[in-house]
């Protein structure tokens, strides 16, 4: 029940995100100046774990959304990859699209050519979570992956189209994306390794 209301939860918030007009945003920010003076009034109610739980839950939440192997990954490594569109509207997978996606918790989405490494743009996107009484208004950095990922694998083209485009490097290190390039490569080498040795056990 709890995940399919964080799930709902996550939804709304991406749709939120896509009809939200330019004209709405400056109110939104005033409205969180406002929220942003009134937080001392809820210091002593603070709960300090409230952050450490509410990751603890969103990760649960990503891993009855996404793949094992996608969960795996994101565990394994911090982000996630999508493979870009193939044209016809669907993922196209399993190596075959020529570019993809790296998701991160709170930074731009990367697109990059898999066969290459080569980056290609950074898109920040945002999805403020609207119902915290007091604290960070982002959300919990699973949540915020899960976010991307549901908005991206739903309709690439809207969020690509409603994302601030920047040429890769603008805010992430490109050797630093071209090193987590590097360790998915390495990672999913030695998960075919121990599949093929009948290792890993079945989802």
């Amino acid at each position: 029940m709890l995940a399919a209301l964080g799930v709902c939860a996550v939804v709304a918030a991406v749709l939120a995100w896509d009809v939200m007009s330019p004209a709405l945003k400056p109110a939104l920010a005033q409205w969180r100046g406002r929220l942003a003076s009134g937080w001392g009034e809820d210091v002593a109610a603070y709960d300090p774990g409230r952050e450490r739980r509410a990751e603890h839950r969103a990760r649960e939440l990503l891993r009855s959304c996404v793949d094992e192997d996608d969960w795996e990954m994101y565990r394994d490594l911090g982000f996630l990859r999508v493979w870009g569109s193939d044209g016809s509207g669907t993922g196209a997978g399993h190596g075959v699209a020529p570019y993809a996606y790296l998701i991160y918790p709170h930074k731009p989405i990367v697109a990059y050519v898999p066969r290459s490494s080569r980056l290609l743009s950074e898109y920040c996107v945002d999805f403020p979570d609207q119902e915290r009484p007091y604290g960070s208004v982002r959300l919990p950095p699973s949540d915020d992956v899960l976010a991307k990922w549901m908005a991206l694998t739903a309709d690439e083209r809207r969020l690509i189209e409603n994302a601030n485009l920047h040429l890769a490097g603008r805010q992430l290190d490109p050797d630093a994306v071209r090193s987590d390039i590097a360790a998915l490569s390495r990672w999913e080498r030695d998960r075919q390794r121990r599949r093929d040795a009948g290792s890993l056990r079945a989802p």
